[in-house]
């Protein structure tokens, strides 16, 4: 049956018009589609990212520099890319990262426009634009995507982030106790990694960042003045209850949009609030 069909089409061919043009036109056909196939998997495997680059050491400025990797070859967050990136292609790429599970807050960069954790965020489709990545905002930058994180630090340090009793425990040698309903008020606090995506992404912060607490510092403040083990209250209160360090906030909540963790470090600080209008 196919070959009788093949005869027919060919019959219906004049015979004015020479079999070798039909033979030589469909060779060129499947070589043009031959030649588009791999160009059309080159688009859908390659994706182009834009780094900051800056090194102290240089006297240079700072700059966005493009790498090309296939997202065959690489997992699927932009941390793994930025491995692949120092491992294969520029060794002197300089970041912080260390669990690569969302739990020590070290990869925290800026990427696409929003804080967040590189381990935690999946590369995007390599058919959109370039992705680009810079460090923290409005933080000094240490090299490349490091930023310096010693004022972030302190101001957590100021907030005393640790357990303070005015009398010993009622067993020597035991842990105090606590309710389930009390430990449940400390959910939505606990949580908190320090990646400082927070406190970065308040525009408050960026303005008064040597001092306001900054989001996550006083995320942690009410962390320990909610823990009914604590019995310094009032005195956390005290500390805190300053125009420049607690009421900078103007409720913004760019801290619960950037937060990695899902946290609102915004609702915290206007109980804390709260809590200066009713003591």
């Amino acid at each position: 049956m196919a070959a009788n069909l093949v005869r027919r089409s060919i019959s219906k061919i004049p015979s004015s018009y020479p079999a070798s043009s039909v033979i030589l036109s469909r060779h060129h056909a499947s070589e043009a589609q031959g030649a588009a196939e791999p160009k059309a998997t080159k688009t859908s495997t390659t994706k182009t990212f834009s780094i900051y680059r800056w090194n102290p050491d240089s006297p240079s400025k700072p700059e966005l520099k493009t790498y090309e990797i296939n997202l065959k070859e690489c997992g699927p967050m932009v941390l793994d890319a930025l491995i692949k990136i120092k491992n294969e292609i520029d060794p002197s790429l300089t970041f912080r990262r260390s669990c690569r599970e969302g739990i020590c807050g070290s990869c925290a960069m800026n990427i696409d426009g929003c804080n967040g954790l590189a381990c935690l965020t999946k590369i995007p489709d390599a058919s959109a634009e370039a992705t680009t990545i810079t460090p923290l905002p409005h933080m000094f930058v240490i090299k490349d995507l490091v930023v310096d994180m010693t004022n972030f630090y302190n101001q957590y340090k100021s907030i005393e982030p640790w357990l303070k009793r005015k009398n010993p425990p009622e067993t020597k040698g035991k842990e105090i106790l606590q309710s389930k309903e009390d430990r449940k008020k400390l959910d939505g606090m606990y949580e908190c990694i320090l990646c400082a995506c927070c406190s970065t992404s308040c525009p408050s912060y960026w303005w008064n960042p040597e001092s306001y607490l900054g989001p996550a510092a006083l995320l942690h403040a009410h962390r320990w003045i909610a823990d009914s083990r604590d019995e310094y209250t009032k005195e956390r209160l005290q500390a805190i209850n300053d125009e420049y360090k607690l009421y900078r906030c103007h409720t913004i909540l760019n801290c619960a949009r950037a937060c990695p963790k899902g946290l609102n470090p915004g609702k915290q600080i206007q109980s804390i609030k709260h809590l200066q209008l009713s003591s």
